[in-house]
């Protein structure tokens, strides 16, 4: 475990030569990663989002956590939450490592670098229920860029289901959570990705 953590920080640096300066204000997008960063990244976590943001200066932080539903209900609001300063641009970070022989519980680790300067954290779910005996998928926002400037935001989600195969949430999800907060109810088990750009 202390070998995935070790490994997927230090990439935090090299992925965020991914964000370019001809980024629209404002946004953030699932970055193009190269050939050997996407094999540095499946080799060390189970499911792994990179996203770029650019934001003008009247941005300072930004928060990243994760949420636990099950069963459409949410369980836990602040899984593996951090906070970061930030300047213009920079790229975040999940990965997700699920349990093996000498794993005990999920962990999520969540890598924040600007300019610079990079923040992490690595949490866990204590409560995982029965997660190896499920069926999962994964899915983040389709469009190119996603504005951050109203509130939060969904990035990505892990989904399980005991029902065999399952779908991944859909594009409209994404685009207007509230409306289709339903569609959590499908799995039983969800841990939504989730942002927050602060002035």
């Amino acid at each position: 475990m202390k070998r995935l953590f070790a490994l997927v920080i230090p990439l935090v640096f090299v992925l965020c030569a991914c964000v370019t300066d001809n980024s629209p204000a404002n946004t953030i997008s699932v970055a193009e990663l190269t050939e050997r960063e996407k094999a540095i990244l499946s080799t060390t976590s189970d499911q792994s989002f990179v996203f770029d943001f650019d934001v003008d200066n009247d941005y300072a932080e930004v928060s990243v956590w994760i949420e636990k539903y099950e069963s459409g209900k949410l369980v836990d609001d602040q899984i593996s939450f951090m906070t970061s300063m930030i300047e213009e641009s920079g790229t975040i970070v999940f990965a997700n490592s699920n349990r093996d022989g000498n794993q005990k519980y999920p962990t999520f680790n969540i890598g924040v670098s600007s300019k610079g300067s990079t923040s992490s954290i690595r949490g866990f779910d204590s409560d995982p229920r029965d997660l190896d005996e499920m069926s999962s998928t994964w899915s983040h926002f389709q469009e190119a860029s996603h504005s951050i400037v109203e509130g939060e935001v969904v990035l990505a989600s892990i989904c399980y289901s005991s029902e065999g195969t399952i779908s991944s949430l859909t594009t409209d999800f994404y685009k207007d959570v509230e409306s289709h907060i339903d569609e959590l109810k499908k799995y039983d088990v969800v841990y939504l990705l989730k942002t927050e750009f602060k002035k």
